[in-house]
């Protein structure tokens, strides 16, 4: 009961082979053999019809021979017929010479005067001789006394042109059928050796087929390709391939997403589907590497590429862009920290300074301490809001100037700076700004008199922002590389690749139709400059110009 039963469709193909070596060369050899014996048969069928044609035509022209000669047609009006006749002599000794199975010679009533049976000399002819009697030359293939032959008959005539008989002369069927079976062996040794030269190519075509398919079966072929279709683009991941000329020739649903290209990208070089940047020249292989960065749009990506044997390759694209995004807000959760740390730390200090001076009873000097502290963070907190309007903006600074003060860096934002408050996209300017400026930190911190400059002004609408630093400064060389994907000096940190900022920076920028570039800044260190065209809205006229802060002792004067 247990014994599973086998489908008549599954056991009439348990005998055929599985592999693409042993079917290929199969149907080589199959289809070698037919072309072999359809060539043969095509060739056979028209030569036993010419055969039979030549063996007529040679039994028309003995004919026509015997019948030339003028002594048989007077021998037929003034002789006998007899066995032993002139025209018997003469018959035999033409069918002797020409070995033609017979030569009979007939008067005009179809009685025979010559036939290689003497018995039948006499007699009247078994077949009908009207038409050669009637003047025509008659050619065919039929049956007489001697059996099947290929027959020529012609009149025979006197010296006067009248016909006086006729001339019947054949070849026997059987010798046209003996010289065709004789060509047979030579036909079938050429078919052979060229089925022998076809298995040959079909075993070298088949060699080829089994190292390219790595002896896999028609079937395991047929289901990778559906399971490759399936796997490229259900994965939530990019893929690309490219063939040995660097053209796309395949690439899946969430690769199109990523680089935002459809299908008509295939076919094309990467440059031409993409643009030149960064992303092209890592699918092209001009940039090599593992976990290569690149950004397409907004999107932050990381791509891997991979060599095929056939000279192509297979570049892999994962989207990192809600990963850097994290990576940042970690960055800001961890400036906030160092700057709630250095804050506390220096609470600490103060507070330990104020106990000291109440312990030692100086409580004159312990009130002008509090007072000088007060006034150094509201002076600061006043320094960059009167001269920078937009809250985002100035509370990004006043933070950054406590971290800075714990790296030992001194964050001054210029007496030139004057930003109003009516910003197009001040999102956009706090992330160029806030990366400009860490930027700025890591290249100032440790040197001599460290000092990082925030200048900020707008020139009509076009709001232009500069970065200076004390720091090692860019060579000129590398003025433009700082702007590429991936590029970095410092080591990254450990949840992210380096290399991002400034690439993000420049993006930006040129996303809102300005300039992102590098020079170096007076005294050494580098700078940095934003140009932003129409990056403040017209002012609204019915708005009166905003006032001032208010300082602390104007608020406790009320």
């Amino acid at each position: 009961m247990g014994m599973s039963r086998t489908s008549p469709a599954r056991r009439l193909r348990l005998g055929l082979p599985r592999r693409v070596f042993s079917q290929v060369l199969l149907m080589q050899l199959a289809i070698a053999a037919g072309v072999a014996v359809l060539a043969t048969g095509l060739f056979l069928a028209p030569l036993s019809d010419q055969l039979d044609d030549q063996a007529m035509r040679r039994a028309l022209a003995i004919a026509q021979t015997t019948a030339a000669e003028p002594r048989i047609a007077d021998e037929v009006k003034n002789t006998p017929p007899t066995a032993d006749g002139p025209v018997q002599k003469a018959a035999e000794r033409i069918r002797e010479r020409t070995r033609a199975e017979y030569v009979v010679v007939m008067d005009w009533r179809g009685v025979r005067w010559s036939h290689p049976t003497p018995d039948q000399v006499g007699r009247t002819v078994s077949t009908d001789p009207g038409q050669a009697l009637a003047g025509k030359e008659v050619m065919e293939i039929d049956s007489g006394t001697l059996g099947r032959s290929a027959r020529g008959k012609v009149p025979l005539r006197d010296s006067d042109g009248d016909i006086v008989g006729a001339v019947s002369v054949g070849i026997a069927y059987d010798s046209v059928r003996a010289r065709l079976i004789h060509a047979i062996p030579g036909l079938f040794a050429y078919a052979g050796g060229a089925l022998a030269v076809g298995a040959l190519a079909a075993w070298l075509i088949s060699r080829r087929v089994h190292r390219q398919t790595h002896d896999l079966a028609f079937s395991d072929i047929s289901g990778l390709l559906a399971e490759r279709e399936a796997m490229l683009h259900g994965i939530r991941e990019g893929v690309v391939a490219l063939d040995r000329a660097g053209r796309v020739r395949l690439i899946n649903d969430e690769a199109q997403r990523l680089l935002g290209i459809g299908e008509e990208s295939v076919g094309r070089s990467p440059d031409e589907a993409l643009g030149a940047g960064r992303t092209a020249d890592v699918l092209a292989g001009r940039v090599t590497g593992t976990d290569l960065l690149t950004v397409r749009g907004q999107r932050v990506l990381v791509a891997n590429r991979m060599p095929t044997d056939d000279g192509g390759a297979v570049a892999t694209l994962r989207d990192r862009t809600e990963l850097e995004q994290l990576g940042r807000e970690l960055d800001s959760t961890q400036g906030l920290i160092d700057a709630l740390r250095a804050q506390d730390h220096e609470h600490a200090n103060r507070m330990h300074t104020l106990l000291g001076l109440l312990e030692l009873e100086m409580y004159d000097d312990a009130v002008e301490f509090v007072g000088e502290v007060v006034g150094d963070h509201r002076a600061t907190a006043e320094q960059v809001t009167e001269k920078i309007q937009d809250p985002l903006l100035a509370a990004l600074l006043v933070g950054k100037a406590t971290v800075a003060a714990e790296r030992g860096v001194a964050l001054w934002v210029s007496d030139r700076t004057r930003l109003p408050d009516r910003l197009v996209d001040p999102g956009g300017l706090v992330t160029i700004l806030g990366n400009l400026v860490d930027n700025a930190l890591d290249a100032a911190a440790g040197t001599p008199h460290a000092r990082v400059e925030v200048e900020l002004r707008v020139e009509g609408r076009t709001a232009v922002l500069r970065v200076r630093d004390t720091g090692p400064g860019v060579p000129v060389e590398n003025r433009e590389l700082v702007f590429t994907e991936g590029w970095s000096t410092k080591k990254p940190p450990a949840h992210r690749n380096r290399g991002i900022g400034l690439s993000l920076v420049r993006r930006l920028t040129e996303r809102q139709g300005g300039t992102a570039t590098v020079g170096e800044a007076s005294g050494g260190g580098a700078e940095f400059t934003i140009v932003l065209p129409d990056a403040l809205a017209d002012p609204e006229p019915a708005l009166t110009a905003p006032q001032a802060p208010q300082s602390a002792t104007e608020e406790e004067s009320r």
